[in-house]
């Protein structure tokens, strides 16, 4: 007979459910909102509870944990579409998963004390002093990878603030070493955007330029606009920079590239 003390199993799954909400978020290249994130942990952790129930069945366990996953996605990252929707429940399940079924492996093989799994529910019988030291550990460890790794990166997501005729759009972008297409004649950089992005600034009544393009997976021809004003997580960029639009190339929840080189 074990004892499970119900504090320190729903301390460890908010910590659990914190990281692994990180995880989706970085590989999905998602912005989320720390409150939002904090609460979304704590509606985890209040799950968590679960593993005090009997046993329950695969057939049962698995689609509980689809639902949870689910009602984390939608209290972490807000509503979206469909589809996105189900991407990012399956990208946080298949977290949640891994990481269960790793700590199945590491306890039917090196059997650590005080370390079990309920129902796919992790519970850790630690003391609140030691669960606090850890979590300052790896606090403290992903600031000084953030650190190390600061501007040699080339991927990451900001807010590109477009504004032309009164006009504004806000959207989510993704900045990439790996996107270098450039207006032929004027040889300046270009935003890559989803039409969708745009539709705020009427870019269908502004002169485009035809920008060619073969980095998007393929090769094509963007419409290339003109905004007056652009901020890149509100910091003023060059008027000069194009914005391209296409139609049905970028795929998932960001739909524009920016060139990493304009951030620097």
């Amino acid at each position: 007979m074990r004892t499970v003390y119900v504090d320190i199993l729903i301390i460890v799954n908010v910590f659990i459910d914190l990281l692994l909400l990180l995880c989706t978020a970085r590989l999905l290249h998602l912005r989320v909102k720390p409150l939002r994130l904090l609460l979304a942990s704590l509606l985890g952790g209040a799950m968590s509870i679960t593993a005090l129930l009997p046993p329950l069945s695969p057939l049962l366990n698995i689609p509980l944990d689809i639902l949870g996953a689910a009602l984390l996605v939608l209290s972490a990252f807000g509503k979206t579409d469909i589809k996105s929707f189900m991407v990012r429940t399956a990208a946080l399940f298949s977290a949640s998963f891994s990481f269960c079924g790793a700590m199945l492996f590491i306890c039917g093989v090196f059997r650590p004390k005080g370390v079990e799994v309920y129902n796919d529910v992790v519970y850790f019988n630690i003391s609140p002093f030691v669960l606090i030291i850890l979590t300052l550990l790896c606090y403290y460890t992903l600031r000084v990878i953030k650190r190390f790794t600061k501007g040699s990166v080339g991927r990451q997501v900001c807010t590109v603030t477009l504004r032309s005729g009164g006009n504004e759009t806000v959207f989510q972008a993704l900045a990439d070493t790996g996107c270098a297409v450039k207006e032929p004649f004027s040889g300046e950089y270009v935003i890559i955007a989803e039409r969708s992005c745009l539709n705020a600034l009427h870019p269908a009544a502004q002169p485009a330029r035809v920008i060619p393009f073969n980095s998007l997976g393929g090769s094509g021809i963007l419409h290339g606009v003109k905004a007056e004003q652009i901020l890149i997580d509100g910091k003023e960029i060059s008027p000069d920079i194009y914005i391209g639009i296409c139609e049905n190339v970028l795929k998932g929840d960001i739909k524009a590239i920016v060139p990493y080189d304009i951030l620097k």
